[in-house]
Order: structure tokens, then sequence, then C-alpha cells
């Protein structure tokens, strides 16, 4: 079983249970798949009774940071496309906020973020729910590279490989590597053709 064996209700266990995290991932970050949960709970400086009274495995604890980490990312780049619908930015502003955000998601523990990627979310209802995010990502980006008039004759083609390529940046690339914005930037904007033969900001005809 590789999903917690409970879920914390009082602060004091949800407290105990950041805890244990914050150290799965510090050790994780180090050790990769080899750390163990005796490393983990003595990182934490507690019980390894007390790692097991909320985790049965390491697994666990890789599927609940996996699943921290698919909120928080999903809440925050919600956000940034939010605001750009809104304000209409120019494209290459509109990269750069998206890129910024995921920068910074994936900024600390790249090799974490990598391990991630790999081995935490493997139960159906769980692929099921990444490929919904990734299809929610490559919506917004298309809808930027249609309102500049960018991404060539097939914008959900470009707008599917931009973010497949980013995605492959942070997970399998830079997995020592510090992920900065310039650099995630330079990969879309590399990828993206020039403004197409029509020349014209399309933004006016989209809601």
């Amino acid at each position: 079983m590789n999903r917690p064996r409970k879920t914390p209700r009082q602060q004091r266990a949800k407290n105990t249970v950041d805890t244990l995290l914050e150290a799965a991932a510090q050790v994780f970050s180090r050790e990769g798949a080899t750390a163990t949960t005796n490393r983990i709970a003595e990182r934490a400086g507690l019980s390894i009774g007390t790692l097991y009274q909320y985790f049965p495995n390491k697994q666990a604890m890789l599927h609940t940071l996996a699943e921290r980490h698919l909120i928080d990312g999903a809440q925050r780049l919600s956000e940034v496309f939010a605001r750009l619908r809104a304000e209409r930015p120019p494209f290459d502003d509109s990269m750069r906020a998206i890129m910024e955000v995921v920068a910074d998601l994936h900024r600390d523990r790249p090799a974490l973020h990598a391990l991630l990627h790999r081995v935490a979310l493997s139960l159906p209802v769980e692929l099921a729910a990444v490929q919904a995010f990734e299809d929610y990502l490559v919506t917004e980006v298309e809808y930027q590279l249609r309102r500049c008039a960018r991404g060539g004759p097939d914008t959900l083609l470009t707008a599917r490989t931009l973010v497949h390529a980013v995605d492959a940046q942070v997970h399998r690339v830079l997995t020592r590597h510090t992920v900065r914005t310039e650099e995630l930037t330079a990969l879309a904007m590399a990828i993206v053709p020039d403004r197409s033969a029509r020349g014209a900001d399309l933004g006016e005809d989209l809601p």
C-alpha cells in the first residue's frame, strides 16, 4: 500500500506530518530512491514508529510529496493564466510570466522533482489527473499562441511541443542544476516560430 495510513485531523498531527514530509524531501534530494524510512525519521527527529503511524513506506511519502507538488503547481499556474487572460501582455512577456512560475516550482531540490516525476504517481486515477493537468497547460499555452498570432499553422501541436519540452527540461535535463526562468523562457521562445504571415494580433478575436 503506497498511500498514507491516515489523514491527520488535529493541528499537532498535521505539524508532525509536515515535519516528516520536509525531512523526506531533504533525504530524497540527497540520496534519491535509496533513501530509507529510518534515515527520514532520523532527519525529522522523530521515531520510526511515529513515521509508520502515518506512512507505511517511503513510496507513500513520495506519493504525498508528488500530490502536494501537483496541487501547488496547478494553483499557481491557474493564477498566472487568469492574470494573462485579463491583462493580455505581449507574447514574450506572457511566456516569461509562465516560465517564472515553473522555475520557481522547481528551483529547489531538482533531484527530488526528477524522482517524483518518475516514480510517485502510478495509479490510473492519478495518471488521469496528471494528463488532465497537462492538457490544461496545453490549452492555456495555445490560447496565448493564438492570441498573439504565434505558433505556426498548428498552434495545438506547437503548444503541446512547448509544454512537454519544458517538462522534460525541468524533470530530466536539469536534475542537478538550478532551474532558471531565463533558460526556460529561451527554450520556449526557440520552439515558437516567428509571427505568422498574417502578422496581426488576434487578441481582439479571442474571449
